[in-house]
């Protein structure tokens, strides 16, 4: 019977010991003089820190610091009457027991009861840069300030010094691809300086675990100063963290730098990264409305600090102008096309875009019509757009839910996030995108090994373009024609493939209602041509082989046909497809692929019709060709004919 209370005695010995581990970890850290060296003692409010500091008395400088930092009026206290959701306070408590969730795509992993940061549970380096940022952090904070339970604030100071003493510079082959990688230590910053404001008024917050946060924070900054990525957005996150970094923390002697750094870096990077026509070099329809918000929070910012007059005047009308870009690049629902490693958006998130704009350009009639939901400012004067220099087309029958609308991408080189696929589209007909892009599913390898998803929604064949033996493409189109505004509106354009095969595609917009697509592989190469469709997931489509059609069969009567018109051997055959709106998710797709072989050097062509309809039976559709008519010389002279009605088509691609 002695047995039990010597057990539970034990049990609480134990239970006293684990829950010191966080106030020990701190307590075996030295204050010393160094700890000060990269602390402006002169910033107002420092007065008796800089006195203590200089009779020796680190340990009070350290507690007057801290005190100087819980009055600041950034610091916050708990307030049990704000409860956090259950989501929040689940999250909360599994970090407790070290299950993080680093990134929404994937779940929670258990990094074991020492913490290993190192710990790669799936081969995607985003999970391990994500783990890196420190972002899963954030329920904490909520958790602690709704509840005002120590266990929060006692955890995320336990997990901050181990993640500081687990992580130097160096400490593994590979840290500069995730613990130390700028882009990512850009962001660390960023959640380290609101995790500090919610957790610096908890008395587990010392003296001693504030001087080891300030003196981790200050490396990393000045890290980020010194190892700026080449280009890219990348460079801007950590531009803007950087200046974030001298505006929270002003107390540093480097703070003043880094905020003049961030500046002139977003100064310089907007006058390359925004194409003149207003979109990102990138050509990603979700990272052009990412560097909007990047560059604008830099201008808050600056406007908020009182050095607004840092950015100049075209500093901010370049914002306008990718402000202005948008509404070219989206369908009539705010949504837009999945190009470049985009995921799906909707119109609340867009109109929130749409209204924080107009915040800031009260005087765009335009950006008013759009975040007003076309209740006020002033509509597009024009139906069809063109993004020139990003190479975004968009033909157009109207602005509303009605509107038939195709989104047509045939750009430049492109950095990082773009795919090869120019000649993609996407069609919306009356509220339906019937041919959505793949997205992306995953954005990136780890290391050097090849990821297949990552692969696939990166090829060429993914997408809706022609393909030389199902092999990629190269990006660099030059537009021959854009005549948005006929019966019969056209863009006609020439990209370089291949290194021995160019493709020139021709899309007619026919009275404003159906498409023909002119396809022509023109080079020396031989081999397997094909042109690629890919579907919308329920589209539930009728396929004929024998007369080359397929067509969806929505139940709301809202359909299209896609039909090869060739009168040489085309073959048509189902390819396997998928489609990610969200990180990590995907959806197989009905697609087809229009093939034949090329076996000599002449150009061959392929005559496509996309025709939206009215219905549940396609119509019938045939081409014959006059005698005018030559595809090789550009000249088309056709009658098209429709459930009966021809139609003369005569132009010039």
């Amino acid at each position: 019977m002695e047995i039990i209370p010597q057990f539970k005695r034990l049990i609480s010995l134990l239970c006293l010991v684990f829950a010191s581990c966080a106030s020990l970890y701190a307590q075996s850290y030295t204050i010393t003089k160094d700890d000060f060296s990269f602390i402006d003692l002169k910033h107002t409010g420092l007065e008796k820190v800089d006195a203590a500091v200089s009779s020796g008395k680190y340990e009070q400088a350290a507690a007057l610091l801290l005190a100087y930092y819980q009055n600041k009026k950034e610091a916050l206290k708990p307030n049990p009457a704000k409860k956090p959701n259950a989501n929040t306070l689940q999250l909360a408590d599994d970090i407790l027991l070290h299950k993080f969730k680093p990134h929404r795509g994937y779940p929670t992993f258990d990094y074991g009861k020492e913490i290993n940061w190192q710990y790669r549970p799936v081969k995607d380096q985003i999970l391990t840069t994500f783990l890196h940022r420190t972002a899963f952090w954030e329920s904490l904070g909520p958790a602690y300030l709704g509840t005002g339970d120590e266990k929060y604030a006692k955890e995320w100071v336990f997990q901050l010094l181990d993640y500081i003493k687990k992580n130097p510079q160096g400490a593994y082959a590979d840290d500069k691809d995730f613990a130390w990688k700028a882009f990512v230590v850009s962001f660390r910053l960023n959640h380290w300086a609101t995790y500090f404001n919610q957790f610096v008024n908890s008395p587990n917050f010392t003296p001693s675990v504030l001087m080891q946060f300030l003196k981790s924070y200050h490396e990393q900054a000045n890290y980020v100063i010194h190892n700026y990525s080449d280009v890219g957005n990348h460079l801007l996150y950590e531009a803007l963290h950087l200046m974030y970094a001298g505006s929270y923390f002003p107390e540093f002697k480097e703070a003043p730098v880094w905020r003049k750094s961030g500046i002139a870096v977003l100064n310089r990077e907007i006058t390359k990264q925004a194409l003149p026509d207003g979109m990102q070099y990138e050509l990603s329809t979700s990272y052009h409305i990412g560097t909007i918000a990047t560059f604008l929070s830099a201008l808050k910012t600056a406007q908020t600090l009182g050095i607004a007059s840092e950015f100049p005047e075209s500093y901010r009308n370049t914002i306008e102008k990718m402000v202005m870009a948008v509404h070219k690049y989206s369908f009539p629902d705010y949504t837009y096309p999945l190009y470049g490693n985009s995921f799906a958006t909707n119109k609340e998130t867009m109109l929130k875009n749409y209204q924080l704009w107009a915040s800031v350009f009260p005087n765009n009639q335009l950006i008013a019509y759009f975040a007003s939901d076309g209740k006020l400012g002033e509509k597009p004067k024009e139906l069809s757009t063109a993004l020139p220099n990003a190479g975004f087309y968009a033909f157009r029958n109207g602005l509303d839910q009605k509107a038939t609308v195709m989104q047509i991408k045939i750009g430049p080189p492109a950095f990082f996030h773009s795919h090869p696929d120019n000649g993609n589209f996407e069609l919306w007909v009356k509220g339906r995108n019937f041919t959505p892009d793949a997205g992306s599913f995953i954005y990136a390898n780890v290391g050097d090994q090849e990821n297949a998803k990552r692969d696939w929604y990166r090829s060429t064949k993914a997408h809706q373009t022609l393909t030389l033996n199902d092999e990629n493409i190269e990006n660099n189109a030059k537009v021959q024609k854009w005549e948005p505004n006929d019966n019969v509106a056209l863009l006609s354009y020439t990209n370089p493939s291949y290194k021995t095969l160019s493709h020139q595609r021709s899309f007619l917009f026919i009275d404003q209602t159906y498409f023909l697509i002119i396809d022509r592989a023109v080079g020396s190469a031989t081999g397997k041509l094909g042109i690629h469709f890919n579907l919308q997931e329920k589209s539930e489509p009728v396929t004929d082989e024998k007369n080359k059609l397929f067509y969806t069969t929505y139940a709301d009567g809202n359909n299209l046909l896609i039909q090869n018109l060739n009168k040489d051997a085309v073959s048509l055959a189902p390819q396997e497809s998928f489609v990610s709106y969200q990180y990590q998710v995907e959806t197989p797709r009905p697609a087809f692929v229009f093939e034949k072989q090329k076996n000599t050097e002449q150009t061959s062509n392929f005559i496509t019709i996309v025709y939206p309809f009215s219905g549940k039976t396609a119509p019938k559709v045939s081409l014959t060709a006059n005698k005018g008519n030559n595809y090789n010389q550009g000249q088309i002279d056709v009658n098209i004919t429709i459930n009966g009605q021809t139609k003369h088509l005569k132009t010039t691609l």
